[in-house]
């Protein structure tokens, strides 16, 4: 009921549902001639990430597999880190040489506790194996290598016993925990996506020996944006991972937010770390602009517009000192049909700004920090949108951010044809159905 509710409260995103679902094309299908065990892996994939699945198959065939047995390869890995009944001894030793099991034709196991919900991706594992060794040996070779890199920091974690005791303390330390469970991913996908000749070498070449890449971010936005929102899912759960030189700001122990009194240093303590993970953005947005490949291009872009929504939300929320937000299934929907183009992502990416901008209040501690990230974010698509704001016959600065997006925009305007057909159809489809209900209510009056 409270679905039905906000679809009619907001009837832009009951459009975009029925768009989503019924008028909009995927760009490529599932071969129906898939062997029994690559639709068993399709089968495990849809059961441990319905979202991702769904972004997943609808890839090109050249990368569809290749990272869906990267994903199932590395939820096994995460089903295997995250539980807690296995010995761990044990546990390290097979978080280390989980990437020699890569080399193996068979490999399963079956040690995951009866309640561990993704236990399937183990105890199944003979399939994906299977299909791992049916891939090209390149990507083979970049699939193997993340996973014992994510493998060995996984083990080092579960060895800190100070990190065990006291979670994350520093800044840098949050940073370091995120490349490892998020940072790896981009890492190895963009290798991938490289591979397949989607996007241009210099997003990795160029990227690699820089602090902090593009693609490093492209992950640790996602993983900052899910710490955030997690907050009393991870404390019920026994852990944290807001880091100790942000919290510790506002109050002396992490668990004192959720205490009467306390909500107001609570939301300056979230509204911190938002800031945290704003910085991130421009990266994001300038390695968006180098993915070609369309549908490449929609699996990269949309987790990272579901980030900035959830980021928005969770913004100055007094909600996430007690339980987890989420945004809207229909707020979802509008985000996937507008993110298909870099124009599209970019005017997603205002409209959350502008919206934690509107609501920052004037007494937060780091209200001026914020504004300057968000001025700073707005100057960037300035670079990458300049013709909007230049005096006529006036020539646009060609900097290396405004060549990529004006190579991106060839593949946008082969994207727009399709958006404008599909929203013809569904206000012709959505037209029919509102007259035919209409003339039902008026028989009935």
């Amino acid at each position: 009921m409270g679905k039905a509710i906000d679809f009619l409260i907001h009837p832009l995103e009951l459009k975009a549902a029925f768009q989503l679902k019924y008028i909009r094309n995927p760009l490529f299908y599932i071969d129906s001639t898939a062997s029994p065990n690559e639709k068993e892996c399709y089968k495990l994939l849809n059961l441990t990430s319905r979202s991702f699945a769904a972004v997943i198959m609808e890839l090109h065939p050249e990368l569809r597999n290749v990272i869906m047995v990267f994903y199932l390869i590395l939820r096994a890995l995460d089903t295997m880190e995250d539980d807690m009944s296995i010995d761990t001894k044990l546990k390290v030793e097979l978080l280390r040489d989980f990437h020699e099991k890569l080399d193996l034709k068979e490999w399963s196991f079956n040690g995951n506790s009866p309640d561990e919900k993704d236990r399937a991706v183990l105890v199944k594992f003979d399939c994906i194996l299977h299909e791992f060794h049916k891939l090209s040996k390149k990507y083979r070779d970049v699939i193997q290598d993340i996973t014992k890199q994510m493998g060995n920091g996984m083990a080092d974690y579960i060895l800190d016993e100070n990190f065990n005791l006291n979670g994350v303390e520093t800044i840098a330390d949050y940073d370091k925990y995120c490349h490892y469970v998020a940072g790896l991913v981009g890492d190895g996908l963009t290798r991938l996506i490289i591979l397949a000749q989607f996007a241009p070498m210099s997003l990795y070449d160029l990227e690699k020996d820089k602090e902090l890449p593009s693609y490093e971010s492209m992950g640790l936005f996602l993983q900052k944006t899910n710490i955030i929102r997690d907050y009393a899912e991870d404390l019920h759960d026994g852990r944290s991972f807001w880091p100790q030189e942000i919290w510790s700001l506002y109050a002396d122990k992490l668990t004192d937010f959720q205490q009467t009194g306390n909500e107001q240093k609570g939301l300056e303590c979230i509204n911190h770390l938002v800031y945290n993970a704003l910085s991130h953005v421009d990266a994001v947005l300038n390695y968006l602009s180098s993915i070609h490949e369309q549908s490449t291009f929609q699996f990269c872009a949309i987790p990272q517009v579901m980030a900035i929504a959830t980021l928005a939300k969770v913004f100055n929320n007094p909600t996430v000192l007690h339980k987890n937000v989420k945004i809207r299934k229909g707020t979802t929907c509008y985000l996937i049909l507008k993110s298909r183009t870099l124009k599209g992502c970019v005017e997603i990416f205002e409209y959350y700004l502008r919206d934690i901008r509107k609501r920052l209040p004037v007494e937060d501690p780091n209200y001026l920090k914020i504004n300057i990230e968000v001025a700073r974010i707005d100057q960037l698509i300035e670079e990458m949108y300049p013709d909007n704001n230049l005096p006529p016959n006036v020539k646009p600065r060609e900097t290396e951010l405004y060549l990529k997006v004006k190579e991106r925009t060839k593949f946008d305007k082969e994207v727009i044809p399709i958006q404008q057909d599909e929203d013809l159809r569904i206000n012709v489809y959505l037209t029919f159905i509102f007259a035919i209900t209409f003339s039902i209510l008026i028989q009935f009056l």
